[in-house]
């Protein structure tokens, strides 16, 4: 299904109204909601046009985290004009550079990055979480559930629910049991920008933000389902987060606990998004999400759910949903 890029229809005059009148709008890409952006050209200054349509849509969730990420000395963008009613929101604009593209055109940058982001989410960390609602038990089987709800079915897979559910609950205590921090939940390689002239990350895409474990955005960044990040730079990331912090073993074990939960979620949320929404990029990307849910599983703290896997799901139907269903 195609993304309609034409500009919103009350873009012109919301753009005029903050002194953006005669602006040029060029659409960017898209992303896996109902949200659009597009850059505002005047002159010598650009800006971002975020288009989130209610009611499919609610912009203040964002508005709200940016403003709390950049008090408290985080590079979220400026918020330069909203309309609440119309779901439009003017951005400051980081530019073009993102961390995803940056390292795949200089390899050689991969560590300094990937070093630069976590050391953002050990200065993240050391805050009070921000005014969100915690990221609690419910949500977390609301979400492993996604899988069972939506992969599951495509490939005709009668799914044992029940066992599902008990199998995760036994495995969350670790999670349960650390002070909860900011969770950005989508930080990754495609939501970090490189801004031009400054050694700082600029963040996106945060509007999902809850108060949880702070494993969980490690997990986003060194699990990432839309690059391949290697096993071996996981490892030193993971030891430089705890060399930092002094996380101990219970860390780890939350870390991989979140990285099974979280991809178990990815792949339901992937097979959605073609089966729902038509959107055919991302059963494609699930091979690689499977990779990094089958390395989780293998850690002793996930027996249960690993053998839930094992009698439910066996490997032959671990992979692209559309390519399985096709055969």
């Amino acid at each position: 299904m195609a993304i309609d890029m034409n500009p919103p229809a009350a873009a012109p005059a919301f753009l005029s109204d903050i002194g953006w009148a005669q602006a040029q709008i060029l659409p960017l890409a898209g992303d896996a909601s109902f949200r659009r952006y597009f850059r505002i050209i005047d002159h010598d200054r650009s800006a971002i046009l975020m288009d989130a349509p209610p009611p499919h849509e609610d912009p203040r969730p964002f508005i709200d985290i940016a403003r709390w990420l950049t008090g408290k000395g985080f590079a979220a963008p400026e918020i330069l004009g909203e309309d609440l009613e119309q779901g439009l929101v003017l951005l400051q604009d980081f530019g073009d550079a993102r961390m995803r593209e940056t390292v795949d055109a200089a390899p050689e940058s991969e560590l300094r990055l990937y070093e630069a982001a976590v050391d953002l989410l050990v200065r993240l960390h050391r805050h009070e979480a921000a005014p969100v609602r915690p990221y609690n038990d419910a949500e977390y089987h609301r979400e492993a559930a996604l899988l069972t709800e939506w992969y599951c079915p495509v490939l005709g897979i009668e799914a044992d629910i029940a066992g599902y559910r008990a199998a995760w609950e036994e495995v969350l205590t670790p999670v349960r049991e650390a002070t909860p921090v900011t969770v950005l939940r989508d930080y990754h390689a495609e939501n970090i920008m490189l801004i031009e002239g400054s050694e700082t990350l600029g963040l996106l895409d945060f509007q999902d933000a809850l108060a949880g474990h702070p494993a969980y955005d490690l997990v986003s960044l060194l699990q990432d389902a839309r690059r391949d990040v290697p096993a071996d730079l996981e490892t030193a990331m993971l030891d430089r987060y705890r060399r930092i912090t002094g996380a101990g073993d219970a860390f780890d074990i939350a870390y991989h606990v979140l990285g099974a939960q979280r991809n178990a979620k990815i792949v339901g949320i992937f097979t959605r998004l073609w089966q729902r929404d038509g959107k055919q990029r991302y059963p494609t990307l699930c091979p690689r999400v499977w990779r990094y849910l089958d390395r989780d599983l293998s850690h002793p703290a996930l027996k249960p759910v690993a053998e839930w896997f094992d009698a439910n799901i066996p490997a032959h139907l671990r992979g692209d949903p559309m390519e399985l269903a096709s055969k």
